[in-house]
C-alpha cells in the first residue's frame, strides 16, 4: 500500500485546461470616430424633433380617442370621434374640396415648374432675374400674398375685373361665388408653389450627364425624343420628391383659405386643415380635432405609399 501511494504521488498531474484565448482589443478606427461625431452633431436636432414633433404626435394620437375641451381633463371615448366624423357632412365636404384642390394644384404646378426650369436651363438672358421673380412668392409670407390676391379678386376695382371691363366683360365676384371661389383659390395655390418646384427641377437638370445627350444627338434623336427618353426618366427622383412635398403642402393648405374665403361661400372652399382649426380653436373640441388630424395623416401616408408604388421608388434609370 505504501508503494502504491508513493507511485500515485509521483504520477504526473493531469494537464490543466488551457486558458481561453483573449480577444484582442478592438481599435476604434476613423469610421467609429466619424459616426460618434455625426451622432453628436445631429443630437440637438433629434432632441428638438423628439420634444416638438414626437411628443405632440403621441399626444394627438391619444387625444383622438378622448373628449377634451382644454378646460377639463381628457375623457376616453373610444371610437366616438371617428363615428361622429362619418356623420359630419361639413368634414366630408372638406375632404372632397381638399382632394379637388390637390388634384389641380399639384399636377399643373409640377408641369409649369418643369417648363420654367427647362426654359431657365437654356442660355436665357437675365436668368437670375427670372429665377428670383419666380421664386419670390415661395419665400413671401402667405398673409401678404393673400392680401394682394384679395385686391386682384376685388369685384369692384380689382385687377382681374378691371382688365375684363376693358374688353366689355363684367367680371364675377370671384371669392363670393360658389362657382368661382375654388378656381380662384386653386390659381393662388399654383402661383405660390411654382417657385420651389422650378428650383428643384432646375437643380436636377443641372446635374444630368451631358454625354447621354451628346450620344443621342449623334444617333439622330430630336430634342423631343431626348426629353422623353433621357430627361424625364433621369428626373424621376426629383419628380417623386416634388410630388410628395406638393401633396403634403396641398393637403395642409390653410393660410390662403383663412384669409381669402374663410372656408366660404357656403363651405365651397373649406379644407381639412381649416375644419381641424375650427374644431380645435373655435369649438374647443380638441379630441375631435385630433381625430380629424389622424385621418389627414392616414390619407397623406396612403397617397405617399401609392405614389411610391406607381413610380417604382425614387431611383432614376441607370
Amino acid at each position: 500500500m505504501g508503494a502504491v501511494s508513493v507511485l500515485k504521488s509521483r504520477s504526473p498531474a493531469a494537464p490543466a485546461d488551457p486558458p481561453p484565448p483573449t480577444r484582442p482589443a478592438r481599435r476604434k478606427g476613423p469610421g467609429a470616430r466619424r459616426r460618434r461625431a455625426g451622432l453628436l452633431m445631429v443630437a440637438p436636432a433629434l432632441l428638438h424633433a423628439a420634444l416638438w414633433i414626437g411628443l405632440p404626435v403621441i399626444a394627438a394620437v391619444y387625444l383622438a380617442f378622448t373628449s377634451y375641451d382644454v378646460l377639463s381633463a381628457p375623457r376616453f371615448v373610444g371610437l366616438d370621434n371617428f363615428r361622429d366624423m362619418l356623420g359630419d357632412e361639413v368634414f366630408r365636404k372638406s375632404i372632397v374640396n381638399t382632394v379637388i384642390y390637390t388634384f389641380f394644384t399639384v399636377p399643373f404646378g409640377m408641369a409649369l415648374g418643369l417648363l420654367l426650369a427647362l426654359a431657365l436651363h437654356t442660355g436665357l438672358r437675365a436668368r437670375g432675374v427670372f429665377r428670383t421673380a419666380i421664386f419670390l412668392p415661395q419665400v413671401t409670407a402667405t398673409v401678404a400674398i393673400a392680401l394682394v390676391w384679395l385686391w386682384i379678386y376685388n369685384p369692384r376695382n380689382g385687377l382681374f375685373n378691371t382688365l375684363l371691363g376693358l374688353i366689355g366683360i363684367e367680371g364675377p365676384a370671384w371669392l363670393a361665388s360658389t362657382s368661382w371661389a375654388m378656381p380662384s383659390v386653386i390659381l393662388v395655390g399654383i402661383w405660390q408653389g411654382i417657385g420651389m418646384k422650378m428650383l428643384i427641377y432646375l437643380a436636377a437638370l443641372q446635374n444630368l450627364p451631358r454625354d447621354l445627350y451628346e450620344a443621342a444627338s449623334v444617333d439622330g434623336a430630336s430634342r423631343v425624343r431626348q426629353f422623353f427618353s433621357i430627361t424625364l426618366p433621369l428626373l424621376k427622383p426629383a419628380t417623386f420628391f416634388v410630388l410628395i412635398t406638393s401633396l403634403i403642402g396641398a393637403f395642409q393648405s390653410f393660410d390662403q383659405i383663412y384669409i381669402l374665403t374663410d372656408g366660404g361661400p357656403a363651405g365651397s372652399t373649406t379644407m381639412m386643415t381649416y375644419e381641424i382649426y375650427k374644431s380645435a380653436f373655435r369649438e374647443f373640441r380638441v379630441g375631435y380635432a385630433c381625430a380629424q388630424s389622424l385621418v389627414l395623416f392616414v390619407l397623406l401616408m396612403g397617397f405617399t405609399l401609392v405614389n411610391r408604388r406607381i413610380m417604382g421608388g425614387t431611383r432614376g434609370h441607370d
